[in-house]
């Protein structure tokens, strides 16, 4: 029997119910439009817009997938209802989420998605589209102009990528009096709202410059952080979960109990009162998200890179490993601590300690190969700007690069790395190193940094241009070669970061 509306009655009286349906009535339904309708989402910030909804102030999500019906078709027969189960130390909860009422697929029909951007009783959208959905240079920042997605939509095809919707839609918004929006990222990424505005910003100024002024003028992008683990489902998962539950739910999602989620107080119009479930709602973010950036995204990292070629599969495999949770827990409290913002309410000794526990949690099952995946895109926020901030103070960040050298070495797999936008890159230096080695004239360590170093471009100026750190990380990725990940680990440990 499937999860629906019509089979309801029939889930097991151990599920908790929304306190207000989306079939309950209420005086007032308000929209928000989410970008990205992937297990995070649906486990995070839907999670808190439904326990933000009472009678007098009811919200509702119209979910998009940019690319893909896989969500879509599953939570259609389903009428938007889906299940999140909590777990941590055989302890389980399994809650029914319900505000997610409509899901359209922009691929199959961008006029849609459009329409409910720009729809007056949309006020909030949301986005999770990863760090490659942003457009953004690595290295610099600014957006890739000359992308041919981004110059697609400069011109007035169908849009392809956020901006050209939001363009659509702002458009239409400034013509029919609907108003501005509040664009809410919840991405991994430094000053996410900020950044989002400026790229949309650059995006709207090679378009139309009247928009990019209405926009600055009616439009807010809070930056926020959020955090809460949430693994790819699996079918085994979804089985069990089914079976305790009394219907199928293909769509159901397992996490952990933490969540978090931090949003700076700068809106353009009504939005969920959020706070009452949870949520921080504050006048700076950075702090936070330097925090999680820094120490939580860092670490998931180096788990990823270094424990799957330690033969590990799951985070709570790797952590478990005494030489790679040694390597992590040096990392955090001898190089990525002292980076960080003091804040009130922020105690990073506690906030480490609370980590090492939840990635010990061996119910979520959460695999390291997906942590791996679009690492261009990640490690100039999570590691780079580690290495940066510490070497502007006259400090090195052994750890942090040899955790670059693990990634480094990671990437001589290029081919099967699909979910990296650099990954035909990667294959590319390692052909040539191939080829050299083969005709006897070079493909060494130090070869092989420089060539990742000089093409890929995701290292800042001050990285790429300081020779010592660019030695030492030559030096890293030779040890990790010749004498294995476990060994180089080790090593790194003992080295004082100075």
């Amino acid at each position: 029997m499937r999860l629906s509306r019509a089979t309801r009655s029939h889930v097991s009286a151990d599920v908790g119910q929304p306190a207000i349906g989306a079939d309950g009535a209420s005086r007032r339904v308000r929209r928000i439009v989410h970008l990205g309708l992937g297990a995070f989402h649906r486990a995070h910030q839907a999670v808190y817009t439904q326990d933000a909804v009472t009678p007098d102030d009811d919200w509702r999500i119209t979910g998009v997938s940019l690319r893909s019906p896989q969500v879509r078709d599953m939570l259609a027969p389903q009428d938007g209802l889906y299940t999140v189960t909590e777990r941590s130390n055989g302890t389980t909860a399994t809650r029914l989420i319900s505000v997610i009422d409509t899901v359209l697929v922009a691929a199959e029909n961008p006029a849609a998605v459009i329409d409910a951007l720009a729809a007056h009783d949309t006020h909030v959208v949301t986005l999770t589209v990863t760090e490659k959905g942003y457009y953004r240079h690595p290295a610099t920042g600014r957006l890739l102009i000359d992308d041919p997605a981004i110059a697609h939509d400069l011109g007035d095809g169908v849009p392809r990528t956020i901006y050209g919707y939001l363009a659509a839609a702002l458009e239409r918004r400034r013509a029919t009096g609907a108003g501005g929006l509040t664009l809410v990222s919840c991405d991994n990424l430094s000053g996410n709202g900020t950044l989002l505005m400026r790229l949309l910003g650059e995006f709207l100024g090679h378009r139309d410059a009247a928009l990019a002024g209405w926009t600055r003028d009616h439009v807010a992008a809070p930056d926020t952080m959020v955090d809460r683990i949430v693994p790819a489902a699996t079918p085994a998962n979804r089985a069990t979960i089914a079976a305790a539950i009394g219907v199928d739910d293909a769509a159901a999602l397992l996490t952990e109990p933490f969540r978090q989620w931090v949003i700076e107080d700068r809106f353009a119009g009504p939005r969920p009162r959020w706070e009452i479930a949870g949520a921080q709602i504050v006048q700076d973010v950075a702090p936070f998200e330097l925090a999680k950036l820094r120490l939580l995204n860092a670490s998931h990292s180096t788990l990823a890179y270094a424990g799957l070629q330690l033969g590990h599969a799951f985070v709570h495999e790797a952590v478990a490993d005494p030489d790679l949770r040694a390597f992590v827990l040096a990392q955090m409290t001898e190089e990525a601590v002292p980076s960080l913002r003091p804040a009130p309410g922020l105690d990073p000794t506690a906030y480490i300690a609370a980590l090492l526990d939840r990635f010990a949690n061996a119910d979520l099952h959460h695999r390291l190969d997906q942590i791996a995946v679009d690492g261009s895109q990640k490690l100039p926020q999570r590691w780079i700007a580690t290495i940066e901030a510490r070497l502007e103070r006259g400090l090195d960040s052994p750890r942090h690069v040899m955790s670059l050298a693990a990634w480094i070495a990671y990437t001589a797999d290029a081919p099967d790395i699909a979910d990296d936008p650099m990954a035909a890159r990667y294959a590319a230096i390692w052909a040539a190193i191939q080829a050299a080695i083969r005709a006897g004239a070079g493909g060494d360590p130090g070869e092989v940094v420089d060539r990742f170093v000089g093409e890929l471009g995701i290292l800042s100026p001050v990285v790429r241009d300081d020779r010592a750190t660019v030695t030492v990380l030559a030096e890293a990725v030779a040890l990790w070669q010749t004498d294995g990940p476990r060994a180089a680990l080790r090593a790194a440990i003992q080295e004082p970061a100075r």
